[in-house]
């Protein structure tokens, strides 16, 4: 009888928490915050000796971010690691690596922060892109030549910013850290 209790008292303990899982509190995140703070190069940057602290700092935690959602499916509409696109992969980054929260949609994204030159981008910028007559995509700088982001056609990866098809859709960029 004991037993029975035990386990029925176990499974309601297992079944109430199903779903309930806060992001940022899962292993890998815990282990990433903690990286994230001690973190200080990433070594897809050519060019990190001339970063400051701050920008490895960024640089380490998008690495991070990199590492968790690396391959994650693009779902239009989708915000787990099952599926995401990619206004819903930058407010995850920015909310779980730094802290910061954005609208959901990539054009409310787009007038956050501050405009910035083509040409003096840095790392943590977000870029947006114009792919479509109504259709509009963004990622975010991991370096000054790549960026962060969720393709439809590979899931999160990284690209190059200066790559033909970039270059052609290329809209604007937003600092906002």
């Amino acid at each position: 009888m004991l037993n029975r209790v035990l386990i029925l008292i176990l499974a309601g303990l297992t079944l109430s928490s199903c779903g309930m899982l806060k992001r940022g509190t899962s292993p890998w995140e815990i282990r990433a915050k903690k990286e994230t703070e001690s973190a200080m190069a990433v070594t897809r940057s050519p060019n990190t000796a001339n970063l400051s602290a701050d920008e490895k700092k960024i640089q380490g935690a998008l690495d991070i971010a990199y590492k968790d959602w690396k391959g994650v499916p693009y779902i239009l509409g989708g915000a787990s690691y099952k599926g995401i696109d990619c206004s819903a992969f930058m407010q995850v980054v920015f909310e779980d690596y730094f802290e910061l929260k954005l609208p959901r949609t990539t054009r409310e994204q787009m007038k956050v922060g501050s405009s910035v030159r083509k040409n003096r981008i840095k790392t943590g910028d977000m870029v947006f892109f114009k792919t479509g007559r109504d259709t509009y995509h963004v990622g975010v700088m991991i370096n000054k030549e790549q960026f962060l982001h969720a393709s439809t056609s590979k899931g999160v990866t990284i690209s190059a910013l200066r790559s033909q098809y970039w270059e052609n859709v290329y809209l604007t960029t937003r600092r906002i850290l």
